[in-house]
């Protein structure tokens, strides 16, 4: 009993016992899936702790988000012990006391935990499944997807080769400046005020599914979407090992056998608070698609930070573990970006540009108007320095250097990549189609016009769908007899705002453009 308490000392923390593992679950067909699936059935089987580990689950839960709330708060929580006095010899000692004695009470709160582990029968057989791997990996990994638990401690499916580490000095940091123009003392203080805010709360704004405060609001769901996934669709999880060593939580579904679509594989990357549990992978399986879903690093139980270095090793990571551990070839696979997975998306297509094709959902062209106009106007310049030379998103530049098909789904009711509010003239999405076809159609620009040409197409963009159908019926110039079809044929409009998700029947009119070309 002894060495079973110590085994459950630090092991990982079960969330769910599937209904149906892998080996019990027999292959059916996507309808009969869905038609067998009970609604109410992935909120059931969740794993119930004995009392004393749920006690201490709470205990723990609980100093783990004063911890995290502490580091934000650390400079005036230093700032209220200097005025109080406490770093005198006497308050020091009573610190040290207290924080001794804070101590004593977790680790014995781990030991209760351990205990109520070792005594439940459900967390031992979950235990003995993890701990004794079997020579044949693929079926040692269908074993343990039978449960939910901590990602910390899933096994490896596929790991990419390692790079070397850099140091912060070998990256030569404040050589990048998006502000040349400035004073040498005003640009360096603003290449130093820029590093410390990226490195403390810059980026949390600008993804905040990073923050430990989103996930555990959204920790509910989270499980019963993986449940949703793993039960309806019979979703494989895996954990995929990045060049950088980063560990990227994906889920995958296959429609090989259901269907004619799923030979084709899309891969979907989800927006700035997105989780592959709850977010659009489930719009491509729906359609009849095999679809991978993953997780950006530093979200649900990736790890790692979303600089752009990091995403691009994750979707290098992701596309690698679909050719060689899925069996898909590049030529199948469709890659999907919603909002600012539309970066990670473009990244991917011009490093594989043999992919079928790529669609890029409530995108943007480029990060810094968004971020500049939710910023105060007199830190200007700061966000400007803060996103060229650490969060530099230019979707727009990314996507004029891939060649292949590209379909682009702009909201006529966007809250999210529209300057102005309920002005479909200002989204974002606008100017990533007119950058796309500045690249690949040039000879439209050197037209014979009353007007500019740029000008006659940005009124032409700024126009809904009806309204463009609407004009073609009647009597126009020659300039937009061509501008118009150009735009129908990358990009069309969704009535909805940000993050409704994309309906099956758009979503298979996208795939049938796409693959047709």
């Amino acid at each position: 009993m002894f060495k079973l308490v110590m085994r459950c000392f630090f092991s990982p923390r079960l969330f769910k016992v599937y209904g149906q593992g892998p080996e019990e679950m027999p292959m059916k067909s996507q309808s009969q899936l869905v038609k067998d699936k009970n609604p109410d059935q992935s909120k059931q089987n969740f794993y119930e702790p004995y009392t004393p580990e749920k006690i201490a689950n709470k205990i723990l839960s609980t100093a783990q988000t004063v911890f995290n709330c502490s580091i934000y708060t650390s400079p005036f929580i230093c700032m209220y012990i200097y005025k109080r006095g406490f770093f005198s010899w006497d308050e020091a000692r009573f610190l040290t006391c207290a924080f001794g004695g804070l101590g004593c009470f977790i680790a014995l709160t781990y030991l209760m935990r351990a205990i109520g582990r070792a005594s439940n029968p459900a967390y031992v057989d979950f235990l003995n499944n993890l701990n004794t791997p079997s020579d044949d990996q693929r079926a040692y990994l269908e074993r343990i997807r039978k449960y939910d638990f901590e990602f910390y401690a899933w096994t490896p499916s596929f790991k990419m080769e390692q790079l070397p580490r850099s140091t912060w000095l070998e990256n030569i940091p404040f050589t990048k400046c998006a502000n040349p123009d400035l004073p040498y003392y005003q640009k360096v203080t603003i290449q130093i005020l820029a590093y410390i805010a990226i490195h403390t709360f810059a980026l949390s704004l600008i993804y905040p599914g990073t923050l430990t405060i989103i996930e555990n609001m959204l920790w509910q769901f989270l499980a019963e979407g993986r449940a949703f996934l793993v039960e309806t669709y019979n979703g494989k999880r895996a954990k995929i090992i990045t060049a950088d060593g980063n560990s990227i939580d994906t889920m995958f579904v296959d429609n090989r056998l259901d269907s004619a679509k799923g030979n084709i594989l899309v891969i979907c990357s989800e927006g700035n608070s997105g989780f592959y549990e709850i977010g659009i992978m489930t719009t491509p399986i729906n359609a009849g698609y095999s679809a991978l879903g993953w997780n950006h690093p530093g979200f649900g139980g990736s790890t790692g930070t979303p600089y752009p270095q990091q995403e691009q090793n994750a979707i290098d990571a992701v596309i690698q573990y679909a050719i060689n551990e899925l069996d898909f070839q590049v030529e199948d696979i469709v890659l999907f970006g919603w909002s600012i997975g539309g970066y990670t998306t473009t990244w991917a297509a011009v490093n594989y540009p043999e992919v079928k094709g790529i669609i890029l959902d409530a995108c943007f062209d480029d990060l810094l108007p968004l971020a500049q106009n939710q910023m105060p106007k007199s830190w200007k310049l700061l966000v400007k320095e803060v996103v060229r030379s650490f969060v530099n998103l230019n979707i727009a530049e990314m996507l004029s250097k891939y060649s292949g098909p590209v379909q682009l789904v702009r909201r006529t009711e966007d809250e999210v990549i529209c300057i102005k509010a309920n002005q479909l003239a200002s989204n974002r999405g606008n100017f990533l189609l007119i950058s796309l076809l500045e690249q690949r159609h040039p000879e439209l620009f050197e037209e014979e016009s009353e007007k500019p040409v740029m000008d006659v197409l940005e009124a032409c963009v700024a126009l809904s769908d009806q309204q463009r159908i609407v004009m073609s019926c009647g009597e126009l110039p020659a300039i937009k007899r061509k501008i118009l079809p150009m735009i129908s044929r990358y990009m069309r409009d969704f009535r909805s705002t940000h993050c409704t998700a994309l309906p099956e029947d758009q979503f298979t009119a996208i795939m049938e453009a796409i693959t047709n070309r």
